[in-house]
C-alpha cells in the first residue's frame, strides 16, 4: 500500500555472472530469475488525500468538489474490491468490524499490515540462501526475511504480525508459504479478520521487467474458502526507494462520524 508521492525505483544492483534467458528474463549464477531491484506494485493509497477547510475540519477522503453532471465520478470506476467469503457464523462478525473500521482497523492505529493485505514488495534483495522483502506501507516501512533453506527456522516460535516464512523455487517461480501469525491484523479491509491459523502462499514470477505475484490465504476455522486475490503485476522501475515516512497514530477524539473510505485494496 504505498503512499502516491513516493515513487519507487530498480535499485540499480549489478550482479555478476548474469545470464540472459531466451525469454529475455535475467538470471542469477545459479539459474534462478533475477528478482533483485524495485517494483512499482500500482498498490497506491491514493483515497487518502487529507484536505483542511476553512473552519479547520479535515476532509480525508472524497474531499473535491462534486462531479459535474455528466462527469464520469472517479471512485466508481474503481475495480470491486477483493474481499474473502466467510462462513455464515462468522458473517455478523466481519459486518460489524466493517462498520466500526475507523475505530478498529488496526492500520490506522500504525500496527503492521499483515500478509496478505500488505501487499507485494516494493523491493526485493535477492541471494542464494534467502530473499529478503521490504516495504512501503502507510503504517510504516517493514521487512519480510525468507529463508530459502526448508530447514531454516526462527530461534523462536512466536506469532507475529507478518508471520513466519519459507520460500523455495518451482522451476522459475519463487513459492513463499507463511504461517505463524498473531490473529492482530485483518486480511484486507472492511474487517476481514483471520486466526492464528491463517496460512498465505505467495508466488513471484519474473518475466521481463516484470514480475507476477499471486497470494491466496487459508485460514479453514473461519473462512468458506481459500482466498484468492487479484494477481498483481509488478514493474521495474528506475527512482530508488527513499526513507518511509513515520507512522503517526491520529488522534481520533475529534471523529465526527464513521464514515470510512472505499479502498478497492
Amino acid at each position: 500500500m504505498t503512499h502516491p508521492s513516493r515513487i519507487l525505483c530498480l535499485a540499480g544492483l549489478v550482479v555478476s555472472g548474469l545470464a540472459a534467458a531466451a525469454s529475455g528474463t535475467p538470471r542469477l549464477a545459479d539459474g534462478h530469475p533475477d528478482l533483485n531491484g524495485t517494483w512499482e506494485n500500482g498498490g497506491g493509497i491514493d483515497f487518502l488525500q487529507p484536505k483542511k477547510g476553512p473552519n479547520g475540519s479535515v476532509c480525508v477522503t472524497a474531499c473535491g468538489p462534486p462531479p459535474a453532471p455528466g462527469a464520469v465520478d472517479p471512485s466508481a470506476v474503481r475495480p470491486v474490491p477483493d474481499r474473502p467469503r466467510y462462513k455464515p457464523a462468522f458473517e455478523p462478525k466481519v459486518r460489524d468490524l466493517a462498520a466500526r473500521q475507523v475505530q478498529l482497523d488496526p492500520v490506522l492505529r500504525c500496527r503492521p499490515p499483515g500478509v496478505p493485505r500488505i501487499g507485494p514488495p516494493d523491493k526485493i534483495v535477492q541471494t542464494a540462501r534467502e530473499v529478503v522483502f521490504l516495504y512501503e506501507d502507510v503504517s510504516g516501512p517493514f521487512f519480510r526475511i525468507i529463508p530459502l533453506n526448508p530447514k531454516a527456522q526462527r530461534n523462536d516460535d512466536s506469532e507475529s504480525y507478518l508471520g513466519d516464512a519459507i520460500g523455495r523455487w518451482e522451476g522459475d517461480t519463487l513459492v513463499v508459504q507463511s504461517q505463524n501469525f498473531n490473529d492482530e491484523t485483518w486480511l484486507t479491509d472492511d474487517g476481514a479478520f483471520h486466526t492464528t491459523g491463517l496460512k498465505v502462499t505467495e508466488r513471484l514470477r519474473r518475466v521481463g521487467d516484470a514480475i507476477d505475484y499471486t497470494a491466496v490465504a487459508d485460514d479453514p476455522a473461519v473462512l468458506a474458502e481459500p482466498w484468492a486475490l487479484r494477481p498483481r503485476r509488478l514493474q521495474r522501475t528506475e527512482v530508488e526507494m527513499g526513507e518511509p515516512a513515520p507512522c503517526v497514530e491520529q488522534d481520533m477524539q475529534h471523529m465526527v462520524d464513521d464514515t470510512h473510505h472505499t479502498n478497492p485494496r
